[in-house]
Formats: structure tokens, sequence, C-alpha cells
């Protein structure tokens, strides 16, 4: 018997319904591309609070998918099927795919030449994050800029800013991908977890509130929902530059 099957010892009834348990793990990951569809099916129609409450849907179901997978094992229940894989391709279309034709739609990113090739620039920086072998690294962070775009379309929809504000912040983000600096994985990453996972839970509830109010923007939430970002930036950049402080001593960084 080899060493994953014999940790899934135990009553062959109760090892079944742990598997089917597994692949309904998967079926909720997948479920996250159907809502990607659903939100750019919105965008096109122009109802853009209904296409980012769809991302927000997503972004719940990546949230909750990992510890459930975890928990069950997929990974040993189904050796034959790629959970991370699924995950990938799911959240390319719903964190890069959706949210960059959401800005397109919206005309964030203006729909000319310039800006297509901006738009088309994400896309390749995007794909270059995901595909990366230490997109994660084994101390849990992301390395790179992970590829939020579904938050830096939210955001630049309410700010509502200059079209060169827009492609400011879209161009610096999208370089930012190729730069190996290490990024919270809000959940994973174990330095401020308590604090990083007070905050976010804030901010997801201030968020969705937000999100039902649109095209509304009531300007205290923004700014409520736009502090746990400074947040995240800051505490990310300040833990990477003690990281890099601790290399001299034998401890590795990223590999």
């Amino acid at each position: 018997m080899s060493a994953a099957a014999g940790t899934l010892s135990g009553p062959v009834p109760r090892q079944r319904l742990l598997t089917a348990f597994a692949w309904g793990v998967h079926l909720y990951t997948a479920l996250g591309a159907a809502v990607g569809l659903l939100a750019i099916y919105y965008a096109s129609e122009g109802d853009f609070r209904a296409s980012f409450l769809a991302m927000a849907a997503a972004t719940l179901i990546d949230s909750s998918d990992g510890p459930l997978a975890r928990w069950v094992k997929v990974k040993q229940r189904i050796p034959s099927f790629d959970g991370t894989l699924l995950d990938n391709i799911v959240d390319y279309l719903t964190y890069t795919v959706a949210p960059v034709f959401l800005m397109i739609e919206a005309a964030i990113i203006p729909s000319t030449h310039l800006g297509l090739l901006l738009a088309c620039f994400v896309m390749l920086a995007s794909v270059y994050g995901f595909c990366q072998t230490n997109a994660k690294t084994p101390d849990h962070y992301f390395l790179g800029f992970p590829n939020y775009w579904n938050l830096v379309a939210l955001y630049l929809f309410c700010l509502d800013a200059s079209p060169i504000f827009n492609w400011a912040i879209l161009a610096l983000l999208a370089v930012m991908v190729f730069i190996p600096i290490r990024y919270i994985y809000p959940n994973r990453t174990i330095p401020l977890r308590p604090v990083t996972l007070t905050f976010g839970i804030i901010w997801a509830v201030v968020t969705l509130v937000m999100l039902f109010d649109l095209p509304a923007v009531n300007p205290i939430l923004l700014a409520v929902s736009l502090s746990f970002i400074a947040y995240y930036l800051v505490a990310s950049f300040v833990l990477h530059a003690l990281a890099l402080r601790v290399r001299p001593t034998g401890v590795p960084v990223v590999e």
C-alpha cells in the first residue's frame, strides 16, 4: 500500500463519502468559472454593479475553497485531477479577464489602440504571474503583484479619476507583476495574520456594502475600504524588507 493510500485508510463507505466530498470541492472551485462568465456578461450589458458582485462571489469561492481542499485532502483522494491547475484557470478568468473586460466596457481603459495595448499588457503580465512556479513562496507569500485586477477595477471605477491616472496605475501594477516583491497571502501568511484577517473581515463587509450601492459611491465606505489596501501594501513591503535583512544570516527568502 502506498504512503498516500495509508493516510486515507478507514471504513470504505466513509472513504467513498469523503472522495465524493473532494469532488464537490473541485466543483465548488469550478463554479468560479461560471460566475466569471456572468461577470463578463453583466459588464457587456453595462450592469457594472452586477458584474462586480459576480466578481465578489468568485473571490468568496476562491478564498474558501483552499481551506476546504486541504481539510478533505483532495490531492490524495483524487490524484488524477489537478486542482491547482483548475484554480489557476478560474482565477485567471475572474481576477484578470473579467475585470479587464469591465474596465474596457466602463471606459476606465479607453477603447483606443493605445488603451487596448495597455489592456493586452495587463493580460500578458497576468499570464506571466500565474505561470511562475514560485508565484506562491514556500512560506506563503505571493511573489510579484498578485493580479488583484478585480480590486483595481473596482477602485478605479469608484474613484472616477482621469484617464492619465488610470493608465499610470494600471501600467505600474502590471510592471510590478514582474518585480519579485513578496505580498501577503491574506489567510496563509503567518506574520501579522491575526491583524490581517481582522482588517480583512472588516474590509470585506464594508466593500460588499459599497458594492450594493454602485454606481453611487459612498466616500466614507470607499475611504475605509481603501485603508485596508494601504495596510496590505505597506505591511507587504515592510515584511519583504525585513526578510531581505535576514538574508545575510543564511536564511533564504526565496529560492
